[in-house]
């Protein structure tokens, strides 16, 4: 028999009209331990954001406030940014309650991927160019 525990989320990636992000939205989930914490969310009526459901984009990612999480499948956050406390959530599961944050999905890119890119040397010509 799996665990369940209580994963709180608090919907920050959501913007008003005016572009605020939204603080008083939080969604309180039953979750075994067994199932993602998105794929419960569904299935428990919430909207959370979401892309690849693979764990290699940074859609669903969420900053971990309190509690323990387990994500083995997160391709797609680095081992610092799991030590900082992100997660993703169509790849963690639970593993004790918890109480999560989401994030805007360009500031967990920029801080995954953003120092890589746009950093070389524009040259010009196609990109299959051999000149």
């Amino acid at each position: 028999m799996s665990e369940i525990y209580t994963v709180k989320v608090r919907d920050c990636a959501k913007r008003s009209a005016e572009g605020e992000r939204a603080k008083d939205i939080t969604y309180t989930l039953q979750v075994p331990d067994d199932r993602y914490i998105l794929h419960t969310g569904e299935r428990q009526g919430v909207e959370l954001p979401f892309l690849c459901r693979n764990g290699a984009c940074t859609t669903c990612a969420v900053r971990v406030l309190s509690g323990e999480i387990y994500q083995p499948e997160a391709i797609g956050l680095s081992p610092e940014l799991r030590k900082k406390g992100y997660a993703l959530l169509c790849v963690s599961y639970a593993r004790s309650d918890l109480e999560v944050e989401t994030q805007d999905e360009d500031e967990v890119y920029e801080l995954q991927f953003g120092r890589f890119f746009a950093k070389g040397k524009i040259r010009k010509g196609l990109p299959l160019d051999e000149d």
